[in-house]
């Protein structure tokens, strides 16, 4: 899509907008409608608006206020980039289980590209992997590398956020496209007594508690203890899985200025793998002998393993020390242990060569259906460490009214892994047999340890003045060091260790300005600069340099002043550069460039007491702009759709026989993708329809949600020809809770 018509679409969408606030003012006036605020999972009613937290309930389908774009509690329209909220109410009522499933209604994002995978959240933001360096709990990096990483469980979640755009002159390195930041419930004074039962058509069943109270009559200290217990199988054939996990808060609050949390999480899960990669040949096109099933297990299921133990503890502090200066303090330290063992699909099989793992046919030979595997094991373990101090000075000089962020921050991140690979015999495509024995792997080929330190230092102004003015200006400055001691034995094959050490420093900045009309409506522009740091070498074995780029950003948000809404369109040109890539020598260059244009729409609507509406739509323009391949150059980018749609509805009835009766209906539609960056392999759009029917009473529920309804059997996207995913087929989640 050019940047010409992606701005006409985004011109005739402000002034749509701007024409039906004009209409309205001319109107007749109307009667004040009351929203009332449901109790979400006990958590208390949380106003809207005004009375609204930045990291409490959201009223509805209506966040009005938000933390990630600023670190500050500020409204989500004075925010200079584009933010979505998914609150609790919104989560529930779509069923939803995994983190990436929230984001699934959200404009800009691409979740689950290779389907459903149980032990990763799957996140692309404005055509980039957020996966790794883009989720965040809380305001702090749960940073990932390789396969060391965190699983967050949505059940302890308050809200999902989503700031697009880079995020670095905030948080340190991060992903260029964006980032995901998960808000926890927390103790806050109140009696929570919930319990939730559920159970899919797999089946898989869970059950779950959310406990809280006072410690004392005053309320000064508080509690809150979640806690979860999952397990069955899934919609892929042998892949069973289980989840325990518990998770206690205590909240300290002397008075209305000073607040302390102390928390904690321990989570254990043990499963079978349930996303192979599939090839492109027999997913999105037919092989010769038809299509692959969904539900097919490509690993061994009596050997096949993946545990997962994790740890988090922190605390959050945050006390006024004048009437004008806020001081805050938050620090987090988590550990990880994940073992991972069994097959994956590697394209398919020679018939007349199976010993050879690395083969990876594009298509099965004539008479054929044999799929390549190849059998991997590793064995991780993560320290990691994040705090971020800060003060915020609120004051007026002049006609001008500011608000001062200054902070420091520092994260560590230690990754000790040892990764092998082996021999595994082919399997059939459409009659698999298991064997459920498989040779020893071979020599490790990484058994090293990783340590990260960065540590940052940044400014931020907000300001306010001419009578609807918002200036937003941000500074910060990084410095990382990033050490790799490889471990492997010498030999004729290693005559010399993979070790190295690179410091680097990067400044980060971001400016943006907007007008606030009496009306509600606030246009934006903003600009800003980013960097992310790689873990790597270049060909002579030094630390390659961190990702950098910009990106240029113009919008409006809508907050209406006579509905409980937000509408956000957004333009923006974001440039990714030295992206690390292997040229046909095999040696690692840090030279590749992408850019990636789009047009972004959203509408978060409470309509009055029964409807509620999610909305979005995206336009990319995707773009290589260098790479060590130059064929490529011009070329859309592998895997992420240039086109996305969602639309979800939901209705309760309020009064009379059947109060508390309601459901939703969801509409999600994927545009088409590339499988490879040569663009020939083309994998098609889809369109998946969900839906939800609930009824509540005053102090229980039960619910169904049904995703895929019609089952629409699509791929979901590839990464190379033999790197796809299914979406998610039909499944049923029965749910039940109680509160008293």
């Amino acid at each position: 899509m050019s940047s010409r018509l992606l701005l006409s679409v985004a011109l005739g969408a402000v002034s749509a907008v701007l024409a039906s606030q004009a209409e309205a003012q001319q109107a007749i006036e109307l009667d004040t409608v009351t929203i009332d605020a449901a109790a979400n999972n006990g958590a208390g009613s949380g106003a809207g608006g005004n009375g609204e937290s930045a990291t409490g309930p959201v009223t509805g389908y209506v966040a009005k206020r938000t933390a990630t774009g600023s670190k500050t509690d500020t409204p989500l329209v004075e925010v200079p980039q584009s933010v979505s909220v998914i609150g609790r109410e919104e989560l529930e009522d779509r069923g939803v289980q995994k983190l990436d499933e929230a984001l699934r209604y959200t404009p800009g994002v691409l979740s689950q590209p290779y389907g459903p995978d149980s032990d990763t959240d799957w996140i692309y933001i404005r055509g980039f992997n957020a996966t790794q360096t883009g989720i965040y709990l809380d305001g702090l990096n749960l940073y990932s590398y390789a396969f060391g990483g965190f699983i967050i469980d949505p059940f302890l979640l308050e809200r999902v956020e989503l700031l697009r755009g880079p995020a670095s002159v905030l948080y340190g390195g991060s992903n260029p496209g964006g980032l995901v930041n998960s808000v926890s419930k927390r103790a806050n004074g109140e009696r929570i007594r919930y319990v939730e039962g559920g159970i899919d058509d797999d089946p898989n069943g869970y059950g779950a508690f959310d406990i809280g109270d006072r410690f004392t009559t005053d309320g000064v200290w508080s509690y809150r203890l979640l806690g979860k217990v999952k397990g069955g199988d899934t919609d892929t054939e042998f892949a069973d899985n289980f989840r325990g996990l518990i998770a206690p808060t205590v909240t300290f609050q002397p008075d209305a200025d000073t607040r302390l949390n102390l928390y904690g999480s321990y989570q254990y899960d043990d499963q079978r793998h349930t996303t192979g990669f599939l090839p492109y040949v027999g997913t999105e096109v037919d092989a010769p002998f038809g299509r692959i099933d969904r539900d097919i297990f490509y690993s061994e299921p009596d050997l096949d393993r993946f545990r997962n133990r994790q740890v988090l503890l922190g605390y959050e502090f945050e006390t006024a020390a004048t009437d004008w200066l806020t001081l805050s303090s938050n620090t987090r330290y988590g550990h990880a242990e994940r073992r991972e063992y069994g097959p994956y699909f590697y394209g398919y099989a020679d018939p007349t060569n199976l010993s050879n793992n690395y083969a990876a046919l594009f298509a099965p030979p004539a008479g054929s259906d044999l799929l390549g595997r190849i059998n991997f094991g590793h064995d991780t373990a993560v320290d990691t460490l994040t705090t971020d101090n800060r003060m915020v000075a609120e004051f007026e000089a002049g006609a001008i009214r500011h608000q001062i962020l200054a902070g420091i921050d520092y994260k560590y991140f230690r990754i000790d892994q040892t990764q092998a690979v082996g021999y595994a015999n082919p399997l059939s495509a459409r009659d698999p047999v298991y064997l459920n024995s498989l040779p020893a792997l071979g020599a490790p080929y990484n058994d090293s340890t990783t340590d990260l330190n960065q540590v940052g230092f940044y400014l931020q102004e907000q300001a306010k003045f001419g009578d609807g003015f918002i200036l937003t200006l941000n500074g910060r400055y990084d410095q990382v060091r990033i050490d790799n001691d490889d471990r492997r034995p010498l030999s004729a094959f290693l005559t010399e260790q993979a070790d190295y050490v690179s410091d680097d420093g990067a400044f980060s900045g971001r400016a943006g300005l907007g007008y606030e009309f009496k009306n509600g409506v606030v246009p934006y522009v903003s600009v800003s600069r980013f960097f992310n740091p790689q873990i790597g070498t270049d060909a002579l074995g030094n630390g390659v340099p961190p990702e950098t780029g910009e990106q240029y950003e113009v919008g409006v948000k809508y907050a209406p002043t006579f509905l409980d809404a937000v509408f956000t369109a957004s333009l923006f040109d974001l440039t990714r550069r030295n992206t690390l890539q292997t040229d046909a020598l095999f040696i690692p260059r840090a030279v590749g460039e992408i850019r990636s244009k789009g047009l972004e729409l959203e509408a978060n609507v409470n309509l009055d007491r029964n409807w509620k509406l999610v909305g979005a739509f995206t336009a990319f323009d995707l773009e290589i702009t260098r790479d060590v391949d130059p064929t490529l150059v011009g070329n859309r980018p592998w895997l992420v759709p240039e086109v996305q749609a969602s639309l979800w509805a939901d209705y309760t009835v309020r009064d009379g026989a059947l109060d508390g009766l309601g459901g939703g209906v969801g509409l999600r539609y994927v545009g088409d993708s590339f499988a490879d960056n040569q663009n020939f392999l083309k994998v098609s759009d889809s369109t998946v329809v969900d839906a939800a029917l609930r009824y509540d009473r005053a102090n229980w529920g039960v619910s169904a949600n049904v995703t895929n309804v019609f089952d629409e059997k699509a791929v979901s996207g590839c990464q190379n020809y033999y790197a796809c995913g299914y979406i998610e087929g039909r499944g049923v989640l029965f749910k039940a809770h109680a509160t008293w």
